[in-house]
């Protein structure tokens, strides 16, 4: 069963289910003039009843219409089910081609609509495709319960499974399936008849609530912002910043006023550079506030809810927790090796991040503030710490990362010294949206690999943050080429002004475009294990390896030029900037491990300890965890973090987990020489074309040549004790 086709769209009705205002996908389009017509074009006239002709499949973004969805999901899952159903009434012996193949090659139309559906919900949604998201995410639940729980199905994976070792297939055919079972089983393939139809009950209402709870997110995320009507009170910030703050509110009919809008982590941007104190107060308040406020956004009861619903599931299935089902799956292999992981790095963290405090507090008490240091102050001082101790501020650096520099002179460089990747921008295909781009990317000696697109800025449809994700994933049995996009919430300047971009953004553009990389060079003969389709605990890491090229001295002399003069980036300020890495270590981890311990505290929840005050519990999992320190709030609190309502629930410690091998391999690329073909060519060989083949930390030990070790995490962040 091809991930893509019931796996994955599921997961991305829960990742990627936010809303939006926005015309998405043709807008240009002659809509129909009737309900009526409306219904007959969705059916007569849907681009995704045919393979796409253009190239790589490119998706048809051109004629592609809102009322194109939901049919077109339907027909899919119709199709898929029928295509199962004589997979498993095949009266011929069960076989891998016709049990295992077949299945991979099921399901064709839903993985076209809903690569292109799923994605456009988190990246440029609208009222209409929340409306088909809402509906789609209980009946794709079901799909998805249809094939999993299929008894006739599973017997037929079983018998193979069981007979495996005569059936004499190579090491990637043995994997596939092996993982067809473990997802079977998993799935509740072997539950009663009755306790089946409990758990197609449990999956269908965490869809919508998971659905409904991350379009509250956006939907709040776009009704909170922070209003000024005195510009005198955006001191502090450029006067870029202020133009944008300016359109927001003009854009919003507000003509005259300030609109300073939220971003979905708990700390906003503004908070380094405002001036008010009262203001960043503000600002603070409302973001935390979010999902809390007991207006329609109100996500408490939801993720309570949640939390007792996906115990009850993890209960059916055998499990203590539904943190011990996931992590079962993943590298980490067992709640107690995340949780050893998270409470040794806690304290460290936040004795760090006391030290940072200490560090501003002086500075408040010398300037005669006569406050002590909160959440809404932390940015702002941090800058004045920076300033003092290293003598630079972040306003000197944006001028040096122009974002188109930084893309196609860093981050397309990059891959080429490393790769020998080339790559050249396509104006001939459609987009979904006027500001994304696309490129089609091209190997050493000229051959086609796939098209990468681009969407970088912010906008009311878009969720929050930044990701990738396969529009066309690579297929090894048809042939297919892969075209990935990544997503960034880049804040887009007013007209004609240029996109100068934070070092943060800089990262963020290397580190998304290492899951691109990904994606792009998987080589795997199954759709199943294509691309980032690796656990959890895995699939950051080689993205976050991608980012150390941000600060690798060729790569940076060669995009680091001032965007007026062309002058490249002083040395010295350099110097400062990377003296500086290290600093504001104990605030980033500290909010970080704060938001994995909610997430463990909530799903390492059994049934009857699920709380109804969902902020009570919040502050006493955190207290419990040692990581209760208010000016140093989670990266997100329980009502806004959607990520634990998508892929990452009980897995948000990934990032963590994942840069312990991340720390390893960029030790692993200075001994060897750092950027060059040699070292790009083993990464990609051992690694990232392998997509989810072969087991992850065997890949891993294949490139590195051995396991992993904490000590370069550590010294990387500071929180080194001795020894690894």
């Amino acid at each position: 069963m091809n991930k893509s086709l019931v796996a994955a769209p599921l997961a991305l009705a829960i990742a990627l289910a936010v809303g939006g205002c926005q015309q998405p996908a043709g807008e240009a389009s002659a809509a129909p003039t009737t309900a009526a017509d409306a219904a007959t074009d969705a059916v007569t006239e849907n681009p995704f009843f045919a393979p796409s002709t253009l190239q790589y499949q490119f998706p048809r973004f051109d004629l592609i219409r809102d009322e194109h969805y939901q049919p077109a999901l339907e027909r899919g899952m119709a199709e898929q089910i029928a295509e199962v159903r004589a997979i498993a009434d095949n009266p011929e012996a069960p076989s891998f081609d016709n049990t295992i193949v077949a299945m991979e090659n099921s399901g064709a139309l839903l993985n076209r609509v809903g690569a292109v559906f799923f994605n456009l919900a988190g990246a440029h949604t609208n009222d209409a495709i929340k409306a088909v998201q809402a509906e789609m995410a209980p009946k794709m639940a079901a799909h998805q319960d249809a094939i999993l729980l299929d008894a006739a199905l599973f017997a037929r994976i079983k018998t193979l499974y069981d007979g495996r070792a005569e059936l004499g297939l190579d090491a990637e055919s043995q994997r596939l399936l092996e993982r067809y079972y473990t997802d079977f089983v998993r799935a509740g393939a072997n539950l009663s008849d009755a306790d089946k139809d409990v758990l197609r009950g449990y999956n269908a209402e965490l869809a919508t609530l998971s659905t409904k709870f991350s379009q509250n997110v956006l939907n709040e995320v776009n009704a909170s912002g922070v209003w000024v009507d005195d510009v005198a009170r955006l001191d502090g910030l450029s006067d870029e910043a202020i133009t944008a703050a300016a359109e927001a509110a003009k854009a919003a009919g507000q003509e005259g006023r300030y609109l300073i809008a939220l971003m979905n982590t708990s700390g906003q941007p503004p908070l380094a550079s405002l001036t008010d104190r009262a203001l960043r107060q503000e600002i603070m308040a409302a973001s935390l506030a979010r999902g809390t406020r007991g207006n329609e956004f109100d996500n408490r009861e939801i993720i309570a809810r949640v939390a007792r619903l996906r115990a009850e599931r993890a209960a059916l299935l055998g499990y203590d927790s539904h943190a011990a089902y996931i992590i079962e799956d993943e590298t980490a292999g067992t709640v107690a090796a995340v949780n050893k992981l998270l409470s040794d790095l806690a304290p460290a963290a936040v004795a760090n991040a006391r030290r940072e405090a200490a560090d501003m507090q002086a500075i408040i008490d010398a300037e005669g503030g006569g406050f002590q240091l909160e959440a809404a102050d932390w940015a702002f001082y941090a800058e004045k710490v920076r300033q003092q101790r290293y003598d630079f501020d972040e306003s000197q650096l944006r001028p040096y990362f122009e974002m188109n520099r930084v893309l196609e002179d860093g981050v397309f460089y990059a891959a080429g010294q490393l790769y020998g990747l080339s790559f050249k921008e396509r104006t001939d295909l459609p987009v979904y949206q006027q500001d994304v781009r696309v490129w089609e990317v091209f190997e050493a000696d000229g051959s086609s690999l796939g098209l990468f697109i681009g969407d970088f800025y912010a906008r009311a449809s878009k969720r929050g943050g930044a990701w990738m994700n396969a529009y066309v994933p690579q297929n090894g049995l048809t042939g297919t080429h892969p075209v990935v996009g990544n997503h960034l919430n880049i804040p887009k300047p007013a007209a004609g002004q240029p996109t100068l971009l934070t070092f943060d953004e800089v990262t963020t553009m290397f580190h998304e475009f290492g899951h691109a990389l990904h994606g792009l060079f998987s080589s795997t003969r199954y759709p199943q294990f294509a691309g980032t389709s690796v656990p959890r605990d895995f699939v950051e890491y080689p993205s976050q390896v991608n980012e150390m090229w941000a600060t690798w001295p060729s790569v940076l002399a060669n995009y680091a030029k001032h965007y007026q003069t062309g002058e490249p980036i002083p040395q010295a300020l350099l110097d400062k900037v990377l003296a500086a890495e290290q600093y504001g270590q104990g605030h980033a981890t500290t909010e970080y491990l704060a938001a994995s311990l909610l997430d463990q505290a909530w799903h390492q929840l059994k049934p009857d300890q699920v709380p109804t005050d969902a902020l009570a519990f919040e502050a006493q999992a955190l207290k419990a965890a040692g990581v209760d320190y208010a000016p140093v709030p989670p990266r997100y609190r329980s009502t806004y973090f959607s990520h634990i309502m998508g892929g990452y629930s009980a897995g948000y410690y990934a990032y963590l987990w994942s840069e312990v091998l991340d720390a390893e391999s960029v030790e692993w690329f200075k001994e060897n020489g750092g950027l060059s073909r040699a070292n790009g060519d083993h990464f990609r060989a051992t690694l990232l074309s392998k997509g989810g083949s072969v087991d992850a930390m065997q890949l891993f030990r294949d490139f590195r040549g051995r396991d992993p070790q904490v000590g370069p995490l550590l010294r990387r962040r500071g929180l080194e004790t001795g020894g690894n």
